[in-house]
């Protein structure tokens, strides 16, 4: 898996020691970890409050990511160990209500949603991860990074055969100012490229919009200023997937 990674046209390659580890391998994945490769950032999943993951993956990672954090406390105590940027994931009820002070932390690049344990946390009946995601959730985890600067990602979608249902889950992320999603398999690789990267109409569209001078109407709709920060969003996220590719 970890060669496979390697190859794979993904943003960032994420390393797992948490959740796709079983307890009696955790030692064993952890001394896998020096081969990792990533054609884009290389990301590794610490178990949390574990030291030991922290130097495995400073070792070779470009950032970490910390899950169930739930305080600002917790994002101190993997600070401690590294100066490595850190990726935090949003997973329990305690981490959505001091998610804007979780923001705040030095050394913190981006929230990450993390729709499974959410759901687990808040009582969802549901039994696969990434159906039933709360909205409300998604949205505030976004407002909070956007707020301070950082990059906002979707949890997985885990039917790895309904298609159509992870093309609409990362449909509804991007509506929510979500930066990008992340994938558990390859085969998913594609429909979240497709989504999240602006169509060429939408390049030419926004290139006129900005060409635009005052509030006047174009292609039936009325654009302004505001329009033109719309604008602008679409080509920056246009200009960043070039550049990654």
């Amino acid at each position: 898996m970890l060669a496979k990674a390697a190859t794979l046209a993904a943003d960032e390659v994420v390393i797992d020691l948490e959740d796709g580890v079983a307890r009696a391998d955790k030692e064993r994945a952890r001394a896998n970890v020096p081969m990792a490769r990533a054609r884009g950032t290389l990301a590794v999943r610490i178990n949390k409050g574990s030291a030991e993951d922290v130097a495995a993956a400073a070792a070779v990672a470009d950032v970490i990511v910390v899950p169930k954090v739930e305080s600002p406390d917790d994002v101190a105590a993997v600070r401690e160990h590294t100066s490595l940027p850190l990726e935090v994931q949003i997973e329990t009820v305690l981490g959505l209500v001091n998610v804007e002070a979780i923001a705040q932390e030095a050394q913190v690049e981006a929230l990450l949603f993390g729709p499974g344990d959410f759901a687990a946390s808040l009582g969802v009946p549901v039994l696969t991860i990434g159906s039933g995601a709360s909205e409300y959730a998604m949205a505030r985890v976004a407002v909070a990074a956007k707020a301070f600067g950082l990059q906002a990602i979707d949890g997985p979608y885990a039917a790895l055969d309904d298609d159509a249902a992870l093309r609409a889950s990362a449909e509804r992320a991007l509506a929510l100012g979500y930066d990008g999603k992340w994938a558990i398999h390859p085969s998913q690789l594609e429909t979240l490229h497709d989504v999240f990267t602006p169509s060429p109409e939408e390049v030419e569209r926004a290139r006129r919009i900005l060409a635009t001078d005052g509030a006047v109407r174009l292609d039936g709709d009325m654009v302004d200023e505001a329009t033109k920060k719309l604008a602008e969003g679409v080509l920056a996220r246009a200009r960043g997937i070039q550049s990654v590719d």
